[in-house]
């Protein structure tokens, strides 16, 4: 499984290699305080890494922490001890001989 996923990683890697070795044009990113000279190639890969960053943020956010939080209660509920049945407390009146 270890090996599957080195070979994951590293075509992830030549990929991003390939892409920031072809796009070599030079761009500048305006934000509203500062600007940055870049690669159009290193812009498309932070972009993209920004992006899978946020996109696991919000599965986290909306997914993964509220089943977690069910998880721990379920876990909770079933650690409480049963309430246990009292002995004698039955609807039927006491010296009916039953």
């Amino acid at each position: 499984m270890n090996i599957v996923r080195l070979l994951i990683a590293l075509a992830f890697l030549a990929v991003g290699l390939v892409v920031g070795i072809l796009n070599t044009e030079t761009i500048t990113l305006d934000f509203v305080f500062t600007e940055f000279n870049t690669s159009s190639g290193a812009a498309i890969i932070v972009s993209l890494l920004a992006g899978v960053c946020i996109g696991a943020a919000i599965v986290l956010a909306t997914v993964a922490w509220p089943l977690y939080a069910r998880l721990r209660k379920a876990g909770k509920l079933s650690a409480a001890p049963a309430p246990a049945a009292t002995r004698g407390t039955t609807d039927v009146p006491p010296g009916t001989g039953v």
